[in-house]
């Protein structure tokens, strides 16, 4: 093991840049408002440096600054005390501080971060991610030294920069033997392949550094399906991980693949990433949440990406300069992310910061600060107004047949209906890849100058990732809309049917048209003697569901339920036998029942509808379907319409 202590440097430079009191301000603002904000002139720079100040200020404050102690310069976490390895990874944002505001205060910390982690690092040259002993994190943790290494070598000592050299090259050297899609899950792969060209530009000169990126990157377009989703996030079948995430395709592997490719001038890999850049925007909604809640790793979907991979910032300014849709949609999410952070911590989601009691994990605090740093660095910045997002059109309909997932878009509506079809065999890890939303759910439904009016939600919850996924005793409702039915063999939902049909239908006018059919399963697959079919007809005023229903050999009590998302001041009553109001944000809808045998109201149980991921509440709609008596069959149609 090697430790390093550096003492700081004294400094009166005080100019900050941001104060945690306007950013509490500018934190009052809905979600909703920043979509007309975010179309002002652009200045890109300016709005990075504003957040990542904040984050930055954060993680200063958490680290240890006693040379005596002997965590001096670690990062400690608030919510558990940890001094994580990882955390390590603020070197780099502080040195991008350093150089934008010349405060020493950067520099020293920037350093004395290297320093602790270089005294972490094990003999091998790997970094072991701790409270666990994976250390595939190594590549995150490399690259920021690397990336740092220009700016920092001219303020380090002699024995510092022989320690960091030494440093870099063992865990460059570890990585080049280890990394691989046998080991690792899929985007430490891109990024490793990122991060070692990296180190082999800035630091070591090491042909077998770059080559070791060449094969990395090979790989990983060799992990693209017809549509350019990588494959790869979730559990492995005879050795082979398969699973498509977008939260870690937009967070992490499209900019490790691009950081690669424009290091060493890979032009052909650079052309099939644009292909998926072209994909993944359509995911980005009007208000800039991005739609990761159908993925294989969705258990970790906070709605303003993935709650422990970087962020999209990095990943769209890379490309702003041939669409600026893209520096569109890395703003837009910047402004989305605000409302996450309290404190200077970016939280679980817009409406549950930290659990009750404790502060939030610093995972998302130091991943997003890294991936700001590094847009600010990387990024292709454009000036002037800002172009709308492709899911600002209001008239659209992309369906992506290799996940089978399918968006849809109108004047004031935009909805995402997935039918995704992952299935993990082995349920490895106490399940945490069975329980993501499918079976031709609306996973969600936003509305124009409202935010998302229906969400979703792991359909159970399961703690896939003790650290980053709180221990929760008490019973959680799922947020997605679903159909539903418990008996003596178990609970059955539309939301574990991975066998759904999906098909989009002509349109008729502006009448915008999906439907999907299968069975209502249990969590093994299994199917429970009721099928059905969701109609979706989506206009600009209106969004209707037609549910048909077919019960073969077995006729249990079936419920549809509706959580209505639960913004600050959103209020859902019953204003008639088949009809409820909701009301918020200078919305107001009818929900009804328009036709069939069941009856709607309020939900029971309403505190038990919240979810960690994506950090948000609810309040639960329920239509009791009539049992049929002298019929195999029922047909439930509703809709939601928006008042003018």
């Amino acid at each position: 093991m090697k430790h390093l202590i550096r003492y700081s440097i004294p400094t009166h430079n005080t100019r900050v840049l941001l104060s945690v009191l306007c950013f509490t301000a500018l934190f009052t603002i809905n979600i909703a408002t920043q979509v007309n904000a975010a179309k002002s002139t652009a200045d890109p720079q300016a709005a990075y440096l504003e957040v990542l100040t904040l984050l930055g200020e954060t993680l200063y404050d958490l680290q240890e600054k006693d040379p005596t102690h002997e965590e001096f310069g670690g990062i400690r976490d608030p919510e558990n005390g940890i001094y994580y390895t990882r955390a390590a990874e603020a070197l780099y944002p502080f040195t991008v501080l350093y150089k934008l505001t010349d405060d020493k205060k950067w520099l020293d910390a920037a350093i004395h971060t290297g320093n602790w982690l270089i005294s972490k690092q094990e003999e091998t040259g790997e970094w072991v991610e701790n409270p666990w002993e994976w250390t595939g994190t190594t590549a995150d943790q490399l690259l920021m030294m690397a990336a740092s290494w220009p700016t920092l070598i001219q303020y380090m000592s002699d024995d510092e920069k022989k320690a960091w050299k030494q440093s870099i090259q063992e865990a460059a050297d570890y990585l080049v033997e280890k990394m691989s899609p046998d080991w690792a899950s899929f985007n430490y792969v891109p990024t490793t392949a990122g991060c070692l060209a990296v180190v082999y530009e800035n630091v070591t000169k090491d042909p077998a550094h770059l080559e070791k990126a060449r094969i990395l990157a090979r790989q990983s377009v060799a992990k693209l399906d017809r549509n350019y989703f990588f494959e790869g996030e979730a559990a492995r079948v005879h050795g082979v991980k398969y699973g498509v995430d977008l939260g870690y395709q937009i967070d992490m592997s499209l900019w490790g693949l691009t950081l690669y490719a424009r290091t060493v001038g890979d032009k052909e890999t650079e052309d099939i990433i644009r292909k998926s850049m072209e994909n993944v925007l359509w995911f980005v909604y009007p208000d800039g949440a991005i739609d990761a809640s159908w993925g294989a790793r969705a258990y970790k979907w906070t709605s303003y990406g993935s709650k422990t991979a970087d962020g999209c910032q990095v990943t769209f300014a890379m490309w702003a300069d041939e669409n600026p849709a893209y520096q569109t949609a890395s703003l837009r999410n910047l402004e989305y992310l605000k409302h996450s952070i309290q404190e200077g911590l970016v939280g679980y989601g817009p409406h549950i910061w930290a659990m009750p009691g404790k502060l939030p994990n610093i995972y998302p605090t130091f991943a997003r600060a890294k991936n700001i740093a590094m847009a600010i660095e990387y990024g292709r910045h454009q000036t002037g107004k800002t172009p709308p997002l492709p899911s600002e059109s209001g008239d659209f309909v992309k369906h992506f047949p290799s996940v089978n997932v399918a968006l849809v878009g109108t004047k004031n509506f935009m909805a995402t209906i997935s039918s995704y079809d992952y299935i993990d065999y082995t349920n490895w890890g106490d399940g945490k890849y069975t329980h993501f939303p499918r079976g031709g759910a609306m996973v969600n439904l936003w509305l124009k100058d409202h935010g998302f009016l229906t969400t979703s939600s792991q359909t159970r919850y399961s703690r896939g990732e003790p650290i980053h996924m709180p221990p929760i005793e008490e019973p959680i409702q799922p947020l997605t809309p679903r159909i539903e039915f418990e008996n003596e063999n178990g609970y059955f939902t539309n939301l574990y049917d991975s066998y759904a049909d999906l098909e989009v239908l002509d349109s008729e006018g502006d009448i915008k048209k999906i439907l999907v059919s299968g069975k209502l399963c249990d969590q093994n697959y299994h199917p429970g003697g009721v099928a059905y079919r969701i109609l979706y007809e989506m206009s600009d005023m209106e969004v209707k569901k037609t549910v048909f229903l077919r019960y073969h050999d077995r006729f249990p009590q079936v419920r549809i339920l509706e959580p209505i998302v639960k913004h600050d001041g959103v209020s859902v009553s019953q204003s008639k036998k088949d009809a409820l109001m909701i009301k918020g944000n200078n919305r107001e809808l009818k929900l009804s029942l328009d036709s069939g045998e069941a009856t709607i109201q309020l939900g029971e149980n309403a505190d038990e509808f919240w979810y960690p991921f994506p950090g948000m509440r609810a309040i639960p709609v329920v239509m009791e379907v009539d049992t049929p008596k002298d019929s195999h069959f029922r047909t439930i149609s509703y809709s939601y319409q928006l008042k003018e």
